[in-house]
């Protein structure tokens, strides 16, 4: 093989190693941050996975907030109707965060608690992630839940 068409050929298998390295690292970054909405029914089955980090999606259930004494330290239970999971988050919460309010946290589990990285309360009355709300409708079906009607103007 003549030189020219030597250096050619290594010239574009290395292209090649280095648009697969690319890809594969791409492919790993969106991976990474992908984070899937879960219930706490869900989560307790184990769809979640054990180390995976994930969206945990609910209301906050009422009575059941706590703040450690002098920290930022947060503990609450999200539930669906159907389960209700503990969950500890070190921050600061968001200002329409409420008991009986709907909710998103990411993180992952530890030790059978959620431990939550940022924490998301919805912005209005009429509001709900959408996720939320058709996971939430199929829990109140299941349970027979009386859903109030829709103010339409």
């Amino acid at each position: 093989m003549n030189p020219v068409r030597r250096r050619r050929l290594l010239l574009v298998a290395l292209l090649v190693l280095a648009s697969g390295a690319v890809t594969a690292l791409v492919a790993m970054a969106l991976q990474r941050n992908v984070a899937y909405l879960y219930t706490p029914a869900e989560v307790l089955r184990g769809e979640a996975g054990e180390r995976a980090r994930f969206r945990l999606g609910g209301m906050v259930e009422k009575g059941s907030f706590r703040r450690e004494a002098g920290s930022l330290e947060s503990h609450f239970r999200v539930t669906d109707g159907d389960a209700q999971l503990p969950v500890v988050y070190t921050g600061i919460l968001p200002d329409l965060f409420r008991e009986g309010q709907a909710v998103v946290a990411t993180g992952r589990m530890q030790d059978g608690v959620f431990v939550a990285d940022t924490v998301l309360a919805k912005h209005d009355e009429t509001y709900m992630p959408r996720e939320v709300a058709d996971k939430m409708g199929i829990a109140h079906r299941k349970h027979d839940v009386q859903v109030p009607a829709e103010d339409t103007p």
